[in-house]
């Protein structure tokens, strides 16, 4: 592939990573109560790879094809988002002094916690319904695909998928790494900090549906 291809295609979609959105919210919502950030952000990791290996056998296409698809799976992730907005804001950790391992612990936190499959669930549902994401797989890959290259289509996709992956690692890391720093400064700031990422998720599920319904009264 060609190499100025590959770069162009990297840097719009870092852009697009930078943006926050349902990932963001989720990952700092993990960075603040979990003791690692591991399954999380494995969770959203597996679930962009399995939209990039969708992307790459055809349903992409597929998916581009069939615009009501695409409003379905945002109103799936609204509803995710929503969901997961509340939990966190019904059962936000406290932490209190010295005490604040033992309160994230105590908080709800610890149950998820141990049980990193379950985070590992949640990161692939809110990845793999982020409409973001989906966007970027399913309308921005198919630009910087080259049709004279020796690579055949899906494999040029796959790369470029895998490429989107990578920068979301990378960015996601620093969100969430970036968070637990804050706790571990200001232990007083986590409630407010997980109060602020539950609504974040409720205010984007909000959006989500408002942005979809707009486009229904324009139409």
């Amino acid at each position: 592939m060609n190499l100025e291809l590959l770069l162009a295609c990297w840097g719009m979609m870092t852009l697009m990573v930078v943006v926050p959105g349902p990932d963001w919210a989720y990952i700092i919502s993990a960075g603040m109560q979990e003791r690692t950030l591991v399954p999380s952000l494995a969770g959203i990791l597996v679930g962009y790879l399995a939209a990039v290996a969708a992307v790459a056998v055809g349903v992409g296409a597929a998916v581009a094809a069939l615009p009501w698809v695409l409003v379905a799976l945002t109103f799936s992730a609204a509803t995710y988002l929503a969901y997961l907005g509340v939990k966190v804001l019904r059962h936000p950790p406290v932490v209190s002094g010295e005490a604040s391992t033992a309160s994230v612990e105590g908080a709800g936190a610890a149950a998820a916690s141990d049980r990193p499959w379950l985070r590992l669930v949640q990161g692939a549902g809110v990845s793999g319904l982020n409409p973001k994401g989906l966007l970027v797989l399913v309308v921005l890959l198919p630009q910087f695909t080259d049709a004279a290259s020796a690579w055949p289509i899906p494999v040029q996709l796959a790369v470029l998928g895998l490429i989107f992956v990578a920068s979301c690692a990378l960015v996601y890391s620093v969100v969430g790494v970036s968070a637990r720093a804050v706790l571990r400064a200001r232990p007083s700031a986590m409630r407010i900090l997980s109060r602020v990422s539950g609504a974040a998720m409720v205010v984007l599920a909000v959006w989500l549906v408002a942005e979809q319904v707009s486009h229904f009264v324009t139409a």
